[in-house]
């Protein structure tokens, strides 16, 4: 019967077999970890987040516009966070639910800006048909809501005369007889859009907005990358390079 000599561990196997544990384990904790990082919460409103899917789906999906030039991200953000505040002041009010030829000319307008890149998108971003749908009926809710709202703005003649001269380079060469409609319209426009960015700043101000911080390489350089000459896809590049 033969016994086997017993052998001893010695320091360096010890260290060794330490060490690549140690390395086993933080890289199946990083794996485990990354697997659980679904997405990333950019900003959270009343207790409601706002993710960095969210405003992916919102830039390639043409749902947003951003503001020219500087962080497209932090733009549609800010636009995603007033959205937010709007929503909520429609579903207090409840105004008619818009019809559902109103919801499939939206989706068609998208589908013909977006084309066969549609389909990626929802599913890279997450979002379903549905999901896609009821942010449309929402967005058409919230213009019945302002419309309903701010839609009563009736400027005086005298002050549709001022605007007419104040912007003259807007109408050249046009009688203001011939320019008043256009101006009326202009106006209005102007009004409406002062109005309602004051009601939105009194949300915002009411409001629990939190924003959470980004790195620095997260933000990036205003003017970085190739122009295309198209407002919304010179915004999805920027947003692709930190999405």
């Amino acid at each position: 019967m033969s016994i086997r000599p017993r052998t001893h561990a010695t320091p360096w196997t010890l260290r060794r077999s330490i060490a690549i544990g140690l390395v086993l384990g933080l890289a199946y904790g990083h794996l485990y970890l990354h697997a659980q990082v679904v997405d990333r919460i950019l900003a959270v409103v009343d207790g409601g987040p706002i993710t960095q899917s969210d405003v992916a789906a919102a830039i390639r999906l043409r749902l947003v516009r951003p503001a020219p030039g500087g962080d497209p991200v932090s733009s549609v953000l800010d636009r995603l966070i007033e959205r937010h505040l709007m929503l909520a002041e429609v579903e207090r009010y409840a105004p008619p639910e818009p019809a559902e030829a109103a919801v499939e000319r939206r989706l068609g307008e998208i589908r013909s800006q977006v084309g066969p890149l549609l389909e990626p998108t929802l599913q890279q971003t997450g979002l379903s048909a549905d999901q896609l749908r009821r942010h449309l009926r929402d967005d058409l809710r919230i213009d019945t809501y302002l419309q309903q709202r701010f839609g009563a703005i009736v400027p005086s003649e005298p002050d549709i005369l001022q605007y007419y001269r104040t912007h003259a380079a807007d109408f050249p060469q046009t009688a203001f007889d011939q320019a008043h409609d256009r101006a009326l319209a202009a106006l209005v426009a102007e009004r409406r859009a002062a109005t309602i960015g004051e009601w939105v700043a009194g949300l915002r101000r009411r409001a629990n907005i939190n924003v959470l911080p980004r790195r620095p390489d997260e933000v990036p350089v205003p003017g970085s990358g190739p122009p295309s000459g198209n407002h919304f896809e010179d915004a999805d590049f920027r947003a692709r390079e930190i999405l």
